[in-house]
């Protein structure tokens, strides 16, 4: 209870269709639509868990495919509706990522986990909606999980804005590996590489990208919003020559893990 009080506390006052549509923003959209455009065939049936206000839904439903969204917050299927066009083959339903069970076993070729995985704090909860997300896929489906980078809040939260010297911050610190962690207070639950890999070993999944969605956008973010749109497709261009390379890949705000159900 003290998650979805939280959760209703930040999204009723905060604009989630503007964090996408600002050019820095749109990186994370493009780079995401990018991946599952590559595996996206006519025809097939999308799933979106924790969809929010729509903008991936929506997006693929006016591409011409048939999208089924799920959200657990009222206030994002309020604007989810009012987003909603003429012509699109989409449903909305109210519900917890945690349990999908009004959703048969292998349903959906693409099931997209864009947003869950940022609000979850306890492993047990992590392996609730990853195993949902899993089972409802058909067997070859491919599922995308979102993540929030930890190392980048450390550089960001910690050391550009100051809170390694907050006393309320210092319990979520571990100074030996700066390892961070979260409650729902803080919104944001946050991952290392190695955490998603412990996560994923119990599932029958094979991993087909690991990609950094927005890399370091977000530190030069004015500079992004200022590029004439010739330059900002010229630095996409550069993107997605550096999203999956290993040297680079962990120096970004999300992470978009790709897999592929066994």
């Amino acid at each position: 209870m003290e998650r979805i009080e939280a959760l209703k506390g930040y999204y009723e006052t905060h604009d989630e269709d503007a964090r996408l549509t600002s050019k820095h923003g749109m990186v994370e959209f493009l780079t995401t639509v990018h991946y599952v455009e590559k595996y996206l065939k006519r025809g097939m049936n999308i799933l979106e868990i924790g969809a929010g206000t729509g903008r991936y839904s929506h997006y693929f439903a006016r591409c011409g495919y048939k999208v089924d969204a799920v959200e657990l917050m009222e206030c994002n299927i309020d604007v989810f509706r009012a987003n909603t066009e003429a012509g699109e083959e989409i449903t909305v339903r109210q519900g917890d990522a945690l349990d999908l069970s009004f959703i048969p076993d292998g349903k959906y070729d693409i099931v997209l986990l864009l947003g869950p995985m940022y609000h979850l704090y306890t492993d047990e909860d992590k392996q609730k909606a990853m195993s949902e997300a899993v089972r409802v896929a058909k067997k070859g489906g491919i599922v995308f999980a979102a993540y929030c980078n930890s190392d980048m809040t450390v550089y960001q939260f910690c050391f550009v804005r100051g809170g390694i010297n907050m006393e309320q911050y210092k319990p979520l610190i571990d100074y030996d590996t700066f390892t961070l962690s979260s409650t729902p207070r803080e919104i944001f639950a946050l991952y290392r590489k190695e955490d998603i890999d412990g996560l994923m070993a119990g599932f029958n999944v094979k991993r087909l990208h690991y990609v950094g969605a927005d890399m370091l956008t977000h530190f030069i973010g004015n500079a992004v919003d200022a590029m004439d749109d010739a330059t900002f497709r010229i630095y996409m261009q550069y993107h997605f020559c550096i999203c999956e390379r290993e040297d680079m890949v962990g120096a970004t705000n999300h992470i978009l893990d790709i897999f592929r159900k066994e």
